[in-house]
């Protein structure tokens, strides 16, 4: 099958990994993929975006440069149609972006299958938290291209029941979740445990760091943990909340036990986890479906992750990790401090959320394996 597929990406970030892995999974199972995004997305580094985007979004008023996204459509129209003229596609994939309705468009205009993947309510998000000024019409392109496609597909239920009020039929939502690619976290890797022997344990975090996390309290309960074992806090990314992260263990007096790796690679992410005793979510956007979490249980870490819907799709209290009340300050913490002195819970959940993977084709390639057969499925309509 020869699929087109059209996004508005600007950074190297999850959304990239999403993106990729998807694109090289439907490439290993025989499918033509052409991708067709900005141009700044093959130029930009990992979670940078481009310069030009980024000046106009801090100089530009708000308003403005959402006209700006919203006009993007018509360039981003005449790129993705002139692919198609040279590619003959079969069918049409997008990556759902607020104010984009280039793939909208084209697949009316040629008759082509059309699924658009969700990670957000992105009229709503914004007008929450990025300060979205134009919002009905946000709303308005937001429902537009989820009412046209011939299948939406979120990746929670809870995302799904967003999609659902903005008046998409159930029978056309899917709910694929992310996934992971199993060859990058070998079985060997994801077996290894630490033991009762062992002296210092560290609890890790991947991922985008923000004040909401709440790793300030991790840092906090470190600093007045008494031990045995000792506890390092190993954190794979960047984000706004480093510097503060960082002051505090330094006023707390365990700046050696708080570890930050700066931006790390795809390449690198495993390698990173494989060397966590217990694996972190602290916290989660009520609809998202982490990329950490997935990793996590591929690597075969313990995992402590709040108690809400979406992760309860994912995880299961007891049986693939510990979930905790999030309105419960001090139950995180109790969860960490369970795990970290009993190796064999560790090892258990560990080794559930690994084969939950398993078990559920979790992955990039089982996710290929969906969208082909649901456009399969349009195409003999």
């Amino acid at each position: 099958m020869k699929i087109l597929y059209s996004h508005r990406i600007q950074s190297h970030d999850g959304q990239g990994v999403h993106l990729e892995a998807l694109v090289a999974a439907l490439r290993a199972a025989g499918h033509e993929v052409l991708v067709v995004g900005p141009a700044a997305y093959e130029k930009a580094g990992l979670g940078g975006e481009s310069r030009l985007i980024g000046l106009l979004r801090r100089w530009l008023p708000a308003f403005a440069f959402e006209l700006l996204e919203f006009a993007y459509t018509i360039p981003a129209y005449r790129k993705l149609a002139a692919a198609a003229e040279r590619f003959r596609p079969d069918a049409l994939y997008e990556r759902y972006n607020l104010f984009f309705l280039a793939g909208a468009w084209l697949a009316r205009r040629r008759r082509l299958p059309f699924l658009v993947e969700v990670n957000a309510p992105l009229a709503e998000e914004r007008a929450t938290h990025g300060n979205l000024r134009l919002r009905r019409l946000a709303r308005w392109t937001e429902n537009y291209v989820w009412r046209r496609a011939d299948r939406v597909l979120p990746v929670t239920e809870v995302l799904a029941g967003h999609v659902a009020a903005g008046g998409v039929a159930r029978e056309r939502i899917v709910v694929i979740p992310n996934g992971i690619d199993l060859a990058e976290f070998p079985a060997a890797a994801a077996a290894r445990q630490s033991g009762p022997e062992t002296a210092t344990l560290t609890l890790g975090f991947v991922g985008f760091v923000r004040e909401w996390h709440g790793l300030d309290a991790v840092v906090r309960a470190i600093a007045a943990w008494q031990g045995p074992p000792a506890l390092v806090l190993k954190v794979v990314g960047e984000g706004p909340a480093r510097p503060g992260l960082e002051k505090l263990a330094a006023e707390l007096g365990i700046a050696a036990r708080v570890v930050f790796t700066g931006l790390a690679t795809r390449e690198e992410i495993p390698g990173h986890v494989a060397g966590f005793d217990v694996a972190l979510q602290p916290a989660s956007v009520a609809y998202a479906s982490p990329l950490k979490v997935f990793e996590y249980m591929a690597a075969g870490r313990a995992i402590i992750a709040p108690d809400q819907p979406n992760l309860r799709e994912v995880l299961r209290h007891e049986e693939t990790a510990l979930l905790f009340d999030p309105a419960d300050k001090k139950a995180m913490w109790a969860a960490v401090a369970r795990l970290v002195t009993d190796p064999a819970l560790r090892a258990r959940l560990g080794g559930a959320a690994r084969a939950e993977i398993i078990a559920r084709d979790r992955t990039w390639a089982g996710n290929a394996r969906r969208v082909a057969a649901l456009f399969d499925a349009l195409r003999m309509v």
